[in-house]
Parts: C-alpha cells; sequence; structure tokens
C-alpha cells in the first residue's frame, strides 16, 4: 500500500527481455534515501506495484509481467531498448503508523490515458503547471470534482471534469520531485482511481445486476 506521495525519481538503466516477451526485466537507478530496502520488498514504479527482484547499492531490478506491460504506459515502449533512460517516480510502501499525506493507493494501475493538455503558468510567476488527462468511459463514475486519483503513482486532486476530461493543478513540488513536470501532450501516463470509489462503483453495479436479474 503506498500514499501517492512520490520520495524520488529514478531512470531505468537497461532493460531485457525474457520468455518470449512475456516478461521485461530492468534495472532502475537507486535513490540514495532508498537504504532500507530488501528483496521482496514493494515500490510504486509509476504508479505500479513492482516487487524487488534483487538490488545493489546503485541499482535496484524489477520484473515486468504480461498484464503490467498491457494495462500501463509501459506498453507504449517499442521494446526493451526503448524503456532505457526513461525517468520514473518511485515510492516506497507504507509502514504502519506513518502519516498519510496522500490517500491510499495499491499500485494496480487502472489504464494508461493520454495527456490532452498542457499549460505552464506565466514567466516570472511561481511555476505550476495545469495537466489535462482524458478519462476512460469505464472509470468516469469513480472521478469527480475534488476527487482524487494517482497519475503516474503522484496523488493528485482532480480540479475538474468536463467532457470526459480531468484537469488537475501541479504545484511547485509536485513538479520538483516527480516526472510530471516532463509530460507533453499526447503522452500516456498510468492511473489508478480512488480504492473507495472503486469499491462502492462495484457494489452499486453488482448491485443494481442482481436486481435486474431477479426481475
Amino acid at each position: 500500500m503506498f500514499s501517492g506521495i512520490v520520495e524520488a525519481t529514478g531512470e531505468v538503466l537497461w532493460a531485457n527481455e525474457v520468455e518470449q516477451g512475456r516478461l521485461i526485466r530492468i534495472g532502475v537507478k537507486r535513490p540514495l534515501s532508498f537504504d532500507d530496502i530488501r528483496t521482496g520488498d514493494s515500490i510504486a514504479s509509476d504508479g505500479v506495484c513492482l516487487t524487488v527482484e534483487s538490488f545493489d547499492s546503485e541499482t535496484m531490478v524489477f520484473a515486468l509481467a504480461a498484464e503490467t506491460l498491457s494495462v500501463t504506459n509501459w506498453k507504449a515502449a517499442t521494446g526493451p531498448a526503448d524503456l532505457v533512460g526513461r525517468k520514473i517516480n518511485l515510492e516506497r510502501s507504507l509502514k504502519m503508523g506513518d502519516r498519510i499525506h496522500g490517500h491510499w493507493v495499491t499500485g494496480h494501475v487502472d489504464a494508461a490515458v493520454q495527456v490532452v493538455g498542457v499549460q505552464d503558468s506565466a514567466p516570472g510567476a511561481d511555476p505550476t503547471r495545469i495537466l489535462k488527462i482524458e478519462i476512460p468511459e469505464k472509470l468516469r463514475p469513480m472521478v469527480w470534482k475534488k476527487g482524487s486519483w494517482a497519475v503516474n503513482g503522484v496523488s493528485l486532486t482532480v480540479n475538474a471534469v468536463e467532457g470526459g476530461i480531468a484537469e488537475h493543478c501541479l504545484i511547485p513540488e509536485t513538479l520538483a520531485r516527480t516526472n510530471l513536470g516532463d509530460t507533453k501532450p499526447g503522452e500516456l501516463v498510468n492511473v489508478e482511481v480512488d480504492v473507495f470509489a472503486r469499491a462502492l462503483s462495484q457494489s452499486i453495479e453488482t448491485y443494481l445486476a442482481d436486481r435486474m436479474g431477479a426481475k
């Protein structure tokens, strides 16, 4: 479980394809602050919960399975070599008793969606960015104004929803600490809806389906 508060960014240093393309192993530059990780730990990488296979003083190694490659923005890569150099957001899993500054994030990405608009603040003003991304139709009941969801693993508040587009305001700290300051229109980002919103939506769908089936 994560909070959506990114601790650091890391660069993909290498990537190897194994098992006829069903699995890709990547090596990610290990932040100096990640001094307590162990093999088997979960680390959110651009919002994707990945397991540490091995590590050393400079690198953490993860495996990307077929489901991860098909659902997330990793699928945009044409091959392992295309992943090298990618900057990704990193967050270690929560400890019991820690403050939760964002919201509950599971690291189970719902979809990779397109950035449709980016607008930076005027020169001379405090750096902020308006980020607009599309909401897949199946997720629209779970995304609303003032709600939260994770974008590339970053806990963001939805400022507005209009025409299937979610608008967010990125503050200077978010721009400095995460890779959202590098996003451009047309790029894909990973999104995960609020876990409670998903549970509520699923409960309502199941209830309505059962009522319709009973008639």
